[in-house]
């Protein structure tokens, strides 16, 4: 997904500045439990948490969030590093679509694409085709080409930032950039808005853990119930857009009345109180400039198809 160095620099002589792209090396996440073997859900019922870290196997973008028994499973394998600044850089660097391949073990030289961004001490989701996430093990190095943060396309309303994004995967996504300049007859708002298709729209007050935190490095837990008889969530997947209202992730996510945050969906539920799905923001803005239009029914977010994972 990364973009080409030459188009970087023809940009560059037209006054718009371009990411710059850094070469990272992660290691696979072994996963950990601190202390006793359950967790305690919302309801106070001890629970085993599965896929929380490391390698999940049989799970990929499109498949629901509420399909596992599971505690934030993300689809692939998380990566990490030993040094503590050099993992914070990793997560802080990586960008969903930015590319990665696997330097040792016996799934070297498989591809795999980046998903998002975890928190707690930071963590960078990687998807990969499941024949390689099998060979996979913990421990494995793999190469990220990182290059996205800092990104800001000519035609971006004021106020309105994009983050945590691949620029080669931007025209990929249901993303509708403004023209740069304006129509002939002034157009109307969504002519100098973002336009965003997603899956749904949720208010802030349903935010969970990730508030207060750098949505640079930090995925935000959404409060969300689980499937019920109106469907509630039922269908939210895996890739799927989702937008928060009165919600500013410029820099620390938390609440801003009529701003809104885009995130991509990376993580699966969990039973722990004040956590759930979770998003990696890509586009904060205030609500005039950022536009979601919820398409619960039809609507198409990051897919396996758009990365080119098999």
């Amino acid at each position: 997904m990364t973009g080409d160095a030459g188009d970087a620099g023809a940009a560059g002589a037209r006054g718009v500045l371009q990411p710059v792209a850094v070469n990272l090396l992660g290691v696979v996440e072994h996963p950990a439990l601190d202390g006793g073997p359950w967790r305690i859900d919302r309801e106070g019922t001890p629970y085993v948490p599965l896929g929380d870290g490391g390698i999940v196997l049989d799970l990929q973008l499109g498949d629901p969030v509420f399909g596992l028994a599971g505690d934030h499973a993300a689809p692939g394998a998380c990566l990490v590093h030993p040094d503590a600044a050099a993992r914070h850089a990793l997560s802080v660097y990586a960008c969903i679509g930015n590319s990665a391949r696997v330097r040792t073990g016996r799934a070297a030289g498989a591809r795999g694409v980046v998903l998002g961004q975890r928190g707690e001490e930071g963590r960078v989701i990687v998807g990969f085709g499941q024949e390689d996430l099998a060979r996979m093990r913990p421990s494995d190095q793999v190469a990220v080409r990182a290059f996205g943060q800092g990104m800001r396309p000519e035609a971006l309303p004021p106020g309105v930032m994009i983050m945590n994004l691949d620029p080669g995967l931007l025209p990929l996504l249901p993303v509708g950039l403004p023209p740069s300049s304006p129509p002939p007859d002034g157009g109307g708002d969504d002519d100098a808005a973002v336009t965003v298709s997603v899956r749904m729209t949720v208010p802030s007050k349903l935010a969970g853990n990730g508030i207060g935190r750098p949505s640079a490095s930090w995925d935000l837990d959404l409060q969300l119930p689980p499937p019920g008889p109106d469907g509630a969530a039922g269908d939210l997947l895996l890739g799927d857009l989702v937008a928060v209202t009165d919600l500013d992730a410029r820099w620390n996510m938390g609440y801003r009345r009529a701003w809104v945050t885009v995130g991509v969906v990376v993580h699966g539920a969990s039973p722990l109180p004040g956590h759930g799905p979770g998003i990696t923001p890509i586009l904060t803005g205030p609500a005039g400039a950022l536009r979601p239009r919820p398409d619960p029914a039809d609507h198409v977010g990051l897919t396996k198809a758009v990365l080119k994972l098999q």
